[in-house]
């Protein structure tokens, strides 16, 4: 018999409470129709709120216990209002980035019918790319681990690093993925994002970009500056397939291309390690509808496709993508139906219609 998989969950803050449990009743419906046990889960508490009322970011022994899981699953960190006292917010789940290597962070972007497309070009309909963002080094490396930065009165430094070891495992992952995707019929194409005619570290980081792409003769390839890929984003986001880049500007090119396919409330991220993976929808706590049934739930349940998907792998159980397929089905086919309609695009579902009109394209109830 299968064995259930052990999921941490960590809620977080915000609507980061209300998305984790919409996602975790859809992944429910879709093992229990794949005939798989039920995830085995262990909340731990983290974040901005549990940081005003104890000091920590975290309860004891929450990082331990995310390590000894399958997977982990987070909702959302952080509220503007709770800081540490250099100005910056609450933030552990940079820290677990950090502690287990999760080195690629995945950010599928794709275009769903009776969704808003802000692009006019009737191409836009057809966006379906994967940002590929290096999770653990670059920019944020002095973010994740307080102290990493050099803090004064009159200067502040932060520390961009990148290392020949992660790069050449995040530009792996990025072309075996494109190997996934070109067997299912999409693009097969990763570009080098970078800002490699300025800066030295981009240089290596495309040097390294180089050497492993000869190792993926199959896959074409492909180069931008940053500046011009956010140009292209939205001049002609369809002609891109796999974008890889360093930490700090895949944070901000995923939300722009977030935008493009409606919003935030659709931007899934998996973030993966060579040993553990953590899976989260990739916008923030939006303290101000927290608990008032208006958050969009559909970037965390796509986030728990994934995760199931990830399990699939890790366990050897071949259910576990089926299960995944059955959540990314049904969302395609509840826009194709007008059938979901989050308040986040102006619509009349909350979280609760939302999840509600999932599980039951989930259970088979609907076609």
């Amino acid at each position: 018999m299968t064995r259930a998989a052990q999921i941490t969950l960590v809620p977080g803050d915000g609507i980061g409470v209300d998305v984790t449990e919409a996602t975790m009743a859809v992944v429910g419906a879709a093992l229990q129709r794949c005939g798989l046990p039920a995830l085995e889960t262990r909340k731990i508490d983290a974040g901005a709120a549990y940081f005003r009322e104890t000091g920590q970011d975290i309860q004891l022994g929450g990082e331990e216990a995310a390590g000894q899981a399958d997977a982990i699953f987070l909702g959302a960190i952080g509220l503007p209002s709770v800081r540490h006292a250099d100005g910056t917010e609450i933030s552990p789940h940079l820290r677990l980035r950090d502690r287990f290597e999760l080195y690629a962070g995945v950010r599928p972007v794709k275009a769903y019918p009776n969704a808003p497309q802000r692009l006019a070009d009737a191409r836009a309909a057809g966006i379906d790319l994967v940002i590929l963002r290096e999770s653990t080094e670059g920019l944020f490396y002095s973010a994740a681990v307080h102290g990493r930065s050099q803090i004064s009165d009159t200067e502040v430094r932060d520390t961009l690093r990148i290392s020949r070891s992660v790069t050449e495992r995040l530009h792996r992952f990025g072309f075996r993925l494109a190997e996934r995707r070109l067997a299912r019929g999409k693009g097969g194409r990763v570009t080098c994002v970078d800002k490699a005619n300025v800066f030295a570290s981009m240089a290596f980081f495309r040097r390294i970009f180089d050497e492993v792409k000869a190792e993926f003769p199959a896959i074409a390839t492909g180069y931008n500056y940053v500046d011009a890929q956010a140009l292209d984003l939205v001049r002609q986001p369809w002609d891109f397939d796999i974008l890889v880049m360093e930490n700090m500007f895949g944070d901000i090119l995923s939300d722009l291309a977030g935008g493009l396919v409606g919003g935030m409330g659709m931007a899934a991220c998996g973030e993966y390690g060579d040993a553990h993976a953590l899976f989260q929808p990739a916008h923030g706590s939006a303290p101000d509808i927290m608990g008032q049934d208006k958050a969009n739930p559909l970037a965390a349940i796509l986030s728990g496709a994934m995760m199931l998907d990830y399990l699939s792998e890790r366990l050897g159980v071949a259910g576990y993508d089926d299960a995944a397929q059955l959540i990314e089905d049904a969302v395609q086919a509840g826009f194709e139906a007008n059938a979901l309609r989050p308040m986040e695009f102006g619509g009349d579902m909350g979280t609760r219609a939302v999840t509600t009109e999932v599980t039951a394209r989930v259970q088979g109830g609907k076609p």
